[in-house]
């Protein structure tokens, strides 16, 4: 949050000014960030990007196959969704212990130690016997994976020079759909030609090759310093925290952005499998396909910042998110598919966006700041995600489509307050 500059009394004299000269250490910390350009940089950035795509990998390959385990376990749609939320509210409650630990321990083995964990935990879900050890090894991998976003945006903020934060973030979260648009393509592919605990053991394989050259990649931290937290010392940060009316609403935003976006994909497999689409599995996984639009539009999403500002550029993502909605409604599948690409874009851009406006906002812990933003981020995958299968019982998509364009109003109205307080 600005604030104005303390005003001083004028001395009675005129002091001649002095050119403030930069200190060695200052300058040799500045000089130490990771700069675009650079071949530290391409690494760091290559590292954080297939860190990235192995959390969504992992995260929400079960997507596309909820109508399968509704099938196979018996189950409504609401509680087959839970093969998700499972995970997403597991790697909620983990995002700030991890943070803490990262603190302790260090950014670098906190994040090789989450993606290892959490391979470990999808092949023992491709093995589960009845649907609740499948939820068991669910919420332990989102409980493990949780050191890795927890962590990655503190590492982006401390070790990337500030002019080249903002495509570095973007690369990041573009790792993050490309992730995503494979697990669940890759996943849905599989399982119509063998099995859905196939596909599990398939992406575990993947997942351990994407660790290895995460740990070898990424370049260790430079600026860390150790630090022992009390718990007292985190809740003193965290009110301190939620005290800046920007970050709480950058908190708002990112919860129902992400609510929104994982409740469209939860349920659209429902809807395209039903009539009049009747899609195979393996044909819902291509309209996963979608989410190389996220691609472009996570590093697109740094440049429109540039050219628009922050607060422009998030009003006008959410303005398309409603306008996909809308047109998702549609009974023809090409235009649903292009309200989905049109959705897919809004969302990355703007979680891109706030993502990257979080870290940059000053904060007595930045890597709390942060947490506290992905703890919200996944809550709302999953609360609005149960509150909107429930809108699926209620009245099919247009009860979905209605839950979260109201959910998105709320966004607009964030977008707007936003503003106010940069």
């Amino acid at each position: 949050m600005q604030t104005d500059a303390p005003c001083c009394e004028l001395p009675a004299q005129p002091v001649p000014s002095r050119p403030r000269v930069e200190s060695a250490p200052e300058r040799s910390v500045a000089a130490d960030k990771l700069h675009a350009g650079t071949a530290e940089y391409r690494r760091a950035c290559l590292a954080l990007f297939l860190g990235g795509f192995a959390t969504f990998s992992l995260l929400y390959n079960l997507q596309p196959l909820m109508p399968l385990l509704a099938h196979g376990f018996g189950l409504s749609p609401a509680l087959a969704s839970g093969a998700v939320s499972a995970a997403t509210i597991a790697l909620a409650a983990a995002l700030i212990p991890a943070a803490i630990l990262a603190d302790r321990v260090g950014r670098k083995p906190v994040m090789v130690g989450a993606l290892s964990l959490s391979t470990v935990f999808t092949l023992v879900g491709a093995f589960a016997g009845d649907f609740h050890s499948l939820l068991v090894s669910r919420a332990l991998l989102g409980m493990t994976l949780a050191g890795l976003p927890a962590v990655a945006m503190a590492y982006l903020s401390e070790e990337f020079a500030p002019t080249s934060l903002a495509r570095a973030m973007g690369l990041y979260i573009s790792g993050n759909a490309l992730g995503g648009l494979s697990g669940r393509f890759l996943a849905a592919l599989i399982a119509e030609h063998a099995d859905w605990r196939v596909a599990l053991v398939c992406l575990a394989a993947s997942s351990m090759l994407t660790t290895l050259l995460f740990w070898r990649l990424l370049p260790p931290s430079r600026h860390f310093q150790p630090i022992q937290v009390a718990v007292a010392d985190v809740l003193g940060n965290a009110r301190k925290t939620f005290a800046d009316g920007g970050l709480r609403l950058l908190f708002a935003m990112g919860f129902l952005l992400m609510g929104c976006f994982t409740s469209l994909y939860n349920y659209l497999g429902f809807r395209l499998v039903a009539p009049p689409f009747s899609l195979s599995p393996a044909q819902i996984g291509m309209v996963f396909l979608l989410y190389l639009v996220g691609i472009v539009a996570s590093n697109l999403g740094a440049r429109l910042v540039e050219r628009f500002g922050r607060v422009v550029t998030l009003r006008a993502m959410v303005a398309l998110m409603l306008a996909g909605l809308a047109m998702s409604v549609a009974p023809q599948l090409p235009v649903l598919v292009v309200g989905v690409g049109i959705f897919t874009f809004g969302f990355f851009a703007g979680h891109s966006v706030a993502a990257s406006w979080v870290g940059r906002r000053p904060a007595p812990a930045r890597a709390l700041a942060a947490a506290i933003y992905l703890c919200c981020y996944y809550l709302g995958a999953s609360l609005i995600g149960t509150v909107s299968g429930l809108a699926w019982q209620f009245d099919g998509w247009i009860g979905v489509a209605g839950c979260l364009g109201g959910g998105l109003l709320v966004a607009a109205v964030i977008g707007w307050r936003l503003g106010r307080v940069v």
